[in-house]
C-alpha cells in the first residue's frame, strides 16, 4: 500500500499540481471567491485527477522515449510500476475528475471533460497530438491553463466575462513560451523516435526566440487584463519579465546540459513567480488589504522569486528525485511472480521490446 502511495505522488509530479494549483486559484480569485476554502478543495480535488490522467496517459505513451531522455526516472522506465498500474491509475483519475468537477456548476463538468479528451488526444494514438511539432506546443499549454483557470471560474459561477478570457489569454501565451523549454531535456529522445518538437524542427536560437515573444506578449495581455493593476504589480512582474529575457539569452548559447538545466529551472521559477504574484494581488484586492500590506508582499513575493532564481544559475539543480530502489526491487518481485503464476516471461527485461502498445 505505502508503495502505491509513493507511486501515486511520483506520477502526480508535485510541482506541476502546485502550478495547477496556481492557475485553479487564479480563477476562483478572478471570481471572487479567493477564500472559500470548501470551494478550492473540490476544484484541487478535480484538477489533481485532471493532472493524474494526464502524465498516466503521456507516460504510457512515451514509455520507449523515456528510456533515452529520463533513464531512472519514470516508474514504467525503472520498473516501479506497471502498465497496468499506470493504466487503474489513468482511469481512476480521469473518473475522479469528473466525479468532483459534477459538484461544481455544469460548465466545470464540459471543461473537465473537453480537457481529458484532449489530454488523451495529444498522447496516446491514433492522434497523437505529440508528434505533430507545433501543434503540440498549443494544445498542451490550453490544457495545462485553461482548465483549471476555468474550473475555477466555473467553481463559483456558470459563466465567463470578455476581461477574464482576456486574462486567460495571458496566462496560455506565457506559458507557451516555458513549456517549449521543456524539450531541451528531451530533445535527444524526441529527436530519436521522430517526435518533432519545435527545437527538433528549428533549433535552440529560434526556441529561445519564440520563447521570448511569448513571455513578452503574455505579460503584456496580463497586465492589461488583470483587474485593478498596481504600479508595485507592474514593476514586479516586468523585473520578472527582464529576468526571464536575459536567461532565455543566455540559453541560446549552448554550454553544456547542466547547464542548461539550471537555466531552464531558473526560468521556470520566474514563471512560478509571476503567477504567484497575480494571485497573491488578486487574492488581496478581494479581500480588502490596505496599499502598505499588498505592496510589502507583492515586494517581499519578488525579492524571493529573484533570489531563487539568481541561486538555482549559481549552483543549478539539485539530483532529481528517482525511483527509490526498495519501489523497484519490489516492482520486480510483483511483475516476476505474476509471470511464473501465469506462465509467461515478461518482456521488461528487454528494453527495445517493451514499448507502448
Amino acid at each position: 500500500m505505502i508503495r502505491r502511495i509513493r507511486l501515486v505522488v511520483l506520477v502526480a509530479r508535485p510541482a506541476v499540481i502546485i502550478l495547477l494549483a496556481m492557475f485553479a486559484g487564479v480563477g476562483l480569485a478572478q471570481a471572487g471567491h479567493a477564500a472559500d476554502k470548501a470551494l478550492l478543495a473540490r476544484t484541487l480535488v478535480a484538477v489533481t485527477g485532471f493532472l493524474l490522467f494526464s502524465v498516466a496517459c503521456n507516460d504510457l505513451a512515451d514509455e520507449r522515449i523515456d528510456r533515452v531522455n529520463l533513464p531512472g526516472r519514470r516508474p514504467l522506465v525503472t520498473g516501479a510500476a506497471s502498465r497496468r498500474e499506470f493504466t487503474i491509475i489513468g482511469v481512476t483519475a480521469g473518473a475522479t475528475a469528473l466525479a468532483a468537477s459534477a459538484t461544481l456548476r455544469w460548465p466545470a463538468v464540459i471543461v473537465m471533460a473537453c480537457g481529458l479528451a484532449l489530454s488523451a488526444g495529444y498522447s496516446l494514438r491514433p492522434v497523437r497530438l505529440a508528434d505533430r511539432g507545433a501543434v503540440a506546443s498549443v494544445v498542451l499549454p490550453a490544457c495545462y491553463v485553461a482548465v483549471p483557470y476555468l474550473t475555477g471560474i466555473f467553481a463559483a459561477r456558470a459563466f465567463v466575462r470578455p476581461d477574464e478570457v482576456f486574462l486567460l489569454a495571458g496566462l496560455y501565451l506565457g506559458f507557451i513560451g516555458r513549456i517549449l523549454l521543456k524539450d531541451f531535456r528531451d530533445v535527444r529522445g524526441d529527436a530519436l523516435f521522430g517526435k518533432r518538437t519545435f527545437l527538433v524542427r528549428h533549433g535552440r536560437r529560434w526556441t529561445c526566440a519564440f520563447s521570448a515573444c511569448c513571455w513578452l506578449a503574455g505579460t503584456v495581455v496580463l497586465l492589461t487584463a488583470v483587474p485593478r493593476a498596481t504600479a508595485v504589480l507592474a514593476v514586479a512582474e516586468a523585473g520578472c519579465l527582464t529576468g526571464a529575457m536575459a536567461l532565455l539569452a543566455a540559453l541560446s548559447r549552448p554550454r553544456g546540459a547542466r547547464r542548461d538545466e539550471a537555466l531552464i529551472t531558473a526560468i521556470a521559477i520566474i514563471g512560478r513567480g509571476m503567477i504567484l504574484l497575480l494571485l497573491a494581488h488578486l487574492s488581496m484586492v478581494c479581500a480588502g488589504w490596505s496599499a502598505f500590506r499588498y505592496d510589502a508582499v507583492i515586494g517581499m513575493l519578488g525579492i524571493v522569486t529573484a533570489g531563487q532564481a539568481a541561486s538555482m544559475v549559481r549552483h543549478g539543480p539539485i539530483t532529481r528525485r528517482m525511483i527509490p530502489v526498495e519501489d523497484q526491487l519490489a516492482a520486480h518481485r510483483e511483475i516476476l511472480v505474476g509471470s511464473s503464476s501465469s506462465g509467461l516471461t515478461s518482456s521488461r527485461a528487454d528494453p527495445e521490446t517493451a514499448g507502448p502498445t
